[in-house]
């Protein structure tokens, strides 16, 4: 006769889960920031040598923020959902953390071509 897990047991692992997301999305927040800061800003700084870049990093940074803590609450709430089926909650995990950090690394390659091009694109 299998054993009804306990509450005791889906708080624990509501609670893993969701600092294992947590500790993702903020070490995902500082990778985006220093990619930011190295690749988006170099490629501003060589087109413009004025505020433009530092404007620009602190509307990047605060425009991923809410995206960010929309991908965390949107854990939380499938989280609850599969805290009754470990295997499944396990792969739901994997599937976040992977997912923050495609848009940390992925996010600021992406803005550094598009700016890289249309600096190429204008500059002739």
């Amino acid at each position: 006769m299998a054993m009804e897990p306990s509450l005791a047991d889906r708080a624990a692992r509501l609670e893993s889960a969701h600092k294992r997301v947590s500790n993702a999305v903020a070490y995902g927040l500082m990778v985006y920031t220093a990619l930011q800061i190295f690749l988006t800003m170099r490629a501003l700084e060589e087109a413009d040598n004025t505020l433009l870049p530092m404007i620009a990093l602190v509307v990047l940074v605060g425009a991923i923020i809410p995206l960010y803590r929309r991908m965390e609450k949107r854990w939380d709430a499938t989280a609850a959902r599969l805290a009754d089926d470990p295997p499944a909650l396990a792969t739901a995990l994997n599937r976040a953390r992977l997912t923050v950090w495609a848009v940390s690394i992925g996010l600021p390659l992406l803005v550094t071509v598009l700016i890289e091009g249309l600096i190429a694109l204008f500059a002739h």
